[in-house]
């Protein structure tokens, strides 16, 4: 049996052990820093990262009060849709981000549900900063005067209209205290301003924790102003009982 003849050793391709730096220094590393290379990765990187961080502060639709991440307070305004108003100084919010240029109203999938069903833990509960609508009856205690008045307005004023919160915090109640602002014709309106004027609400007198902007003294001379000429609450003169007084009250006969 023939066998094939087996190579000699000086034949043989001697392999060499290649230290792991030797393999490293061996590299092009040119590819990686050329220019070319490089520039159109970091823009990529900047651009991805720089869309994700827009998207969150601008884009990002927030459902609940909750859900505020904590710098947007006093930095941030939400801009959305009135769902309900539930009493003269407070109402639900759709928070839709970019309105309508972010396809808001008009776009597959980016429409504000009709159905109570389908708006639940999908609002946010915002309240009227600096400002005090007088009481409905609730928990079995009666209404102030022009209650239902000022609920009526408000509903009328912002019910299902697009409104810009401008947020200040979270209070006890789980709602964002925010001013807001309403499109009316061509112009931009206080809401809370606007129910001061024609003496539907008082300026807000909590010892602490009112929240303003930097709109107390606007908002005081419009409450004085509507109790010199006797509108709404101050019709019956200076006897009227104040939202907070009522509560204080309604809290001591408990």
């Amino acid at each position: 049996m023939s066998w094939w003849p087996r190579p000699s050793d000086d034949r043989k391709e001697k392999r060499k052990s290649v230290q792991w730096s030797e393999s490293l220094n061996a590299t092009d590393w040119t590819h990686y820093t050329d220019p070319r290379n490089v520039i159109p990765v970091v823009l990529l990187t900047a651009t991805i990262l720089g869309s994700y961080t827009f998207y969150r502060s601008y884009l990002r639709r927030i459902p609940q009060a909750g859900l505020i991440e904590p710098t947007f307070w006093r930095r941030r305004s939400l801009f959305g849709k009135v769902t309900s108003v539930g009493d003269g100084d407070n109402f639900r919010l759709f928070h839709t981000p970019g309105g309508r240029l972010a396809g808001w109203g008009w776009m597959p999938g980016r429409r504000v549900p009709k159905e109570k069903k389908d708006l639940k833990d999908k609002t946010i509960h915002v309240r009227l900063a600096g400002v005090d609508a007088p009481e409905l009856a609730h928990f079995g205690r009666p209404s102030q005067p022009f209650s239902q008045d000022a609920l009526d307005w408000l509903t009328r004023y912002i019910g299902h209209r697009r409104v810009r919160a401008y947020i200040y915090k979270k209070d006890q109640y789980d709602r964002a205290v925010a001013t807001v602002y309403v499109r009316r014709w061509l112009f931009r309106r206080d809401v809370g301003l606007q129910m001061l004027r024609l003496g539907l609400a008082t300026v807000y007198e909590a010892k602490t924790g009112a929240e303003f902007g930097n709109l107390e003294d606007k908002y005081k001379r419009a409450e004085q102003l509507a109790k010199l000429t006797r509108k709404g609450i101050w019709s019956g003169g200076k006897d009227y009982e104040s939202p907070r007084d009522y509560k204080i009250r309604m809290a001591n006969n408990t």
